[in-house]
């Protein structure tokens, strides 16, 4: 079977008392999604089955102990574990966690043997995941760690790209951390993934500014104007099309991230918070610049929807789909970059159109 159209998706469960089974499974109710992909979910029968039978989901799930038993047109589930576990939903527990860790590190593996083409991953608990093997704030940490490149985090929608410059950083900590050295790596992050990810020949980034304003000419601040805008310049000199600073505040409002393929925020809530306005429930978060794919949806374990019945599965269907789009794009890239005649042929028929 050709790779490029049955491509394998691996899953991580996530937090067990949250609403990652119950997000996964309503994904795959629709039998056309097995048309797209081939899932795997890194579970067990026993807990799968126990989140079908608590949802009473007509779903038919297939059992596996090994990844050379992947069936195509099924739901996949390997048993990383045999033994029963006890769900309690919208509890913080470290039980569910140190589960959730588990199925990730299993996924983790499998992506790295290439046994699955890109990994999903379902919401995890920043907290109760904190284990003596696992000391990581998140998933991309971790993935950063196992896989080669520099990870970004980079949350996409149909109509907008957020990366950032800092994630999972105290806001205290924030302007020390933003050097000329990771702006520079940050950019040319974005910028190839944009081409190879996204088929964007010529992308063209923002940059919102660290400050109010963007320092109003050193009197909220120097960073802007020392570290951000030197920085910029060079790039641009080099050939990179990334302008700004912008001042953040008004930078959505008037709708200038349309103009640009993709906006670098300096931190965290800077960047999430504009973005989950304008696109939650719909949006994915990417893992950029990495050697493998990995996506998840825009929210977390939503400990008080879990069990309900309730939970909206639009973001995880939504990270499923991204994940294969991300993957057949970026084979096209890496084929026609191998092939120059190609890529030439590619450039003139562009310009034709």
């Amino acid at each position: 079977m050709n790779k490029k159209e049955q491509i394998t998706v691996g899953i991580s469960i996530g937090d067990l008392n949250g609403i990652g089974g119950e997000i996964v499974l309503k994904t795959f109710l629709d039998s056309r999604m097995l048309e797209f992909c081939t899932p795997v979910i890194f579970a067990s029968v026993k807990l799968m089955s126990f989140y079908k039978k608590h949802f009473d989901y007509p779903i038919n799930l297939h059992g596996i102990n090994n990844l050379d038993q992947i069936a195509h047109k099924k739901i996949n589930v390997l048993n990383v574990w045999k033994e029963g576990v006890t769900v309690n939903f919208g509890e913080e527990k470290p039980e569910a966690g140190a589960y959730a860790i588990k199925s990730f590190k299993a996924a983790v593996t499998a992506l790295k043997q290439d046994k699955i083409d890109v990994l999903v991953t379902a919401p995890i608990h920043k907290y109760n995941i904190q284990a003596e093997d696992f000391k990581f704030p998140g998933h991309t940490d971790y993935l950063n760690q196992q896989l080669e490149g520099n990870s970004m985090m980079f949350m996409i929608s149909e109509s907008l790209r957020v990366g950032l410059l800092t994630d999972h950083l105290p806001v205290k900590d924030v302007s020390a951390a933003i050097t000329p050295e990771l702006i520079t790596t940050k950019i040319k992050t974005v910028t190839q993934t944009l081409k190879q990810d996204f088929g964007i020949i010529t992308p063209k980034i923002a940059v919102l500014g660290i400050n109010p304003h963007t320092g109003d000419n050193g009197v909220i601040g120097k960073e802007d104007d020392e570290v951000v805008r030197p920085t910029l310049a060079k790039l641009n000199e080099e050939g990179t099309l990334v302008y700004g600073p912008y001042a953040a505040d008004s930078f959505f409002g008037t709708k200038n991230h349309l103009n640009f393929d993709a906006i670098i925020a300096a931190y965290h809530d800077q960047g999430l918070v504009p973005f989950k306005t304008l696109s939650f429930g719909q949006g994915v978060n990417y893992t950029a610049g990495l050697e493998k794919i990995r996506t998840s949806p825009d929210h977390g374990t939503a400990y008080d929807k879990a069990g309900k019945g309730e939970a909206d599965y639009t973001s995880f269907k939504e990270a499923v789909f991204s994940a294969i789009q991300i993957f057949k794009t970026r084979q096209e890239y890496l084929e026609l970059s191998a092939n120059p005649l190609q890529k030439r042929a590619r450039k003139v028929l562009a310009k034709k159109r």
